[in-house]
């Protein structure tokens, strides 16, 4: 396998699977051989499974030898982050909490991912709960960006951006209760899609935050995000909240473009305050809308400061969950963590449904904001990849101000949004352009994004990247 098809995307393993010029098993075996090499100097992944992934891959194998791929992601291989269910697998959240108790079956996605045909390589690092938008935990340590080791490439789906960023598999699952597949995707420089909320059924769905999780993956490339949304979205039974069942296939469409469309800019969401780097770069990027044939317009205040409103619903979550360990492990946990959670002991019913009722109101307005405009354009993230040790939520890196200020406000909503790759710093860090769509425009959404990309000269490998690991 040569260092080409490392960096190739998962509809061109497909296609190479269809000529039978490349085979799933070497590709598999290639992947987990360069995985083995990194792990240690990023700290991905959690779980290997070599055997699991080697037996699936020759399966995949056998289908495309036979002309009855299960889909065109078939014998791409892939990874799940460690807050999701896999049959016979821990599900660790990253928590000396939890334990070895092997999960009864598959999540949702993890089965949709399986009856595509992808091999699982294993499960990819999280920080405790999924609690930052940083990857580092006390049970599995600290996860490092491949752009540069003394940099964080994000969360909470950090592993799975690592992974993905460092020529380890094409697209790798995350999921996004705040930011967690645009932020780590910004910050490595990928293509991260938050879908609609219920666009791909979540089972199960016992998180405080299970109302504003969406699920998906982190990929090179907006083509494999739209396989990606093909083979996992549908409802689920199990969960009462996925969307209705939509026979849309994701690619269809998917170049047609974005002229004559209105697109509102808004850099700082009316009270964010970026890097002027962050804001240059990404109003740049924004302008790149103008050449592809639609009207970019700076627009107005949209959103008030989220903490007022919504810590409640942030820290109250983490107080239920700190209520279910057990009194003697509250010493193992992230400190961060715990304090967040002892501070939400104090929140009432009362405070919930004020946050409740704020976020109504926030869906409300916004959705009406889609009657003059087809696309919001935004930062991602208003500073690049923290260093590793940055302490989450502390005085220097708040949440509310540094941690997901841009994020957090399209998942209380649902809307479906992305993180594109907007450039490098002068110190050579991603950042990401935020895509929000009106609510459930999944499809509207890919498109911006792939107008974007092909507008954009980005690909893969990245200099930077090659060069940090070659140090390795």
């Amino acid at each position: 396998m040569s260092d080409n098809l490392i960096w190739a995307s998962a509809a061109e393993l497909g296609r190479c699977y269809s000529k039978k010029i490349l085979s799933p098993v070497e590709v598999t075996q290639q992947i987990l051989e360069r995985a083995d090499r990194l792990q240690q100097h990023l700290n991905f992944l959690v779980l290997i499974d070599r055997e699991g992934a080697l037996e699936a891959a020759r399966a995949s194998e056998a289908r495309w030898m036979a002309g009855m791929p299960a889909s065109p992601l078939d014998g791409v291989p892939t990874s799940i982050k460690d807050t999701t269910t896999v049959k016979g697998w821990p599900t660790r959240y990253g928590s000396h909490a939890t334990d070895e108790t092997p999960a009864a079956e598959d999540a949702p996605v993890v089965a949709r991912l399986r009856a595509a045909g992808m091999p699982i390589l294993g499960k990819t690092t999280t920080p405790e709960f999924g609690w930052k938008a940083l990857t580092d935990s006390p049970l599995q340590g600290t996860t490092r960006s491949p752009w540069n080791l003394a940099h964080s490439p994000g969360g909470s789906s950090g592993g799975a951006a690592t992974m993905t960023a460092a020529g380890v598999a094409p697209l790798n699952h995350g999921n996004d209760g705040g930011g967690s597949i645009r932020i780590p995707a910004a910050h490595a420089g990928l293509v991260g899609l938050k879908p609609s909320f219920g666009r791909i059924a979540q089972y199960p769905a016992d998180s405080p935050f299970a109302d504003v999780v969406s699920q998906g993956v982190l990929a090179r490339s907006v083509l494999d995000s739209a396989l990606a949304l093909n083979a996992t979205a549908g409802p689920d039974p199990r969960d009462w909240r996925s969307l209705p069942a939509d026979r849309r296939d994701y690619t269809i469409g998917l170049d047609d473009g974005v002229r004559g469309w209105k697109v509102g800019l808004s850099l700082d969401l009316g009270h964010v305050k970026p890097d002027p780097e962050i804001r240059d770069l990404v109003a740049a990027a924004a302008r790149r809308f103008e050449a592809l044939g639609a009207h970019v317009e700076e627009v107005g205040p949209l959103i008030e400061p989220l903490q007022l409103f919504f810590e409640p619903l942030w820290i109250g979550s983490f107080a239920t969950r700190l209520r279910q360990i057990p009194s003697q492990l509250h010493g193992k946990l992230d400190p961060g963590f715990r304090a967040a959670a002892e501070k939400g002991m104090s929140i009432t019913l009362a405070d919930y449904a004020k946050s409740y009722e704020a976020r109504s109101k926030l869906a409300r307005d916004l959705a009406l904001w889609y009657r003059k405009y087809d696309l919001l354009l935004a930062p991602v993230t208003p500073t690049a990849a923290p260093s590793v040790d940055t302490l989450y939520n502390s005085e220097a890196f708040p949440r509310w101000t540094k941690g997901a200020p841009y994020t957090l406000p399209f998942n209380l909503t649902g809307q479906p949004a992305a993180s594109m790759p907007a450039g490098l710093t002068a110190t050579g860090l991603p950042v990401g352009l935020q895509m929000v769509g009106a609510p459930r425009a999944d499809h509207l959404v890919l498109r911006a994004m792939r107008a974007y990309e092909s507008a954009g000269g980005w690909t893969w490998p990245q200099p930077k990247v090659i060069e940090t690991l070659a140090r390795l």
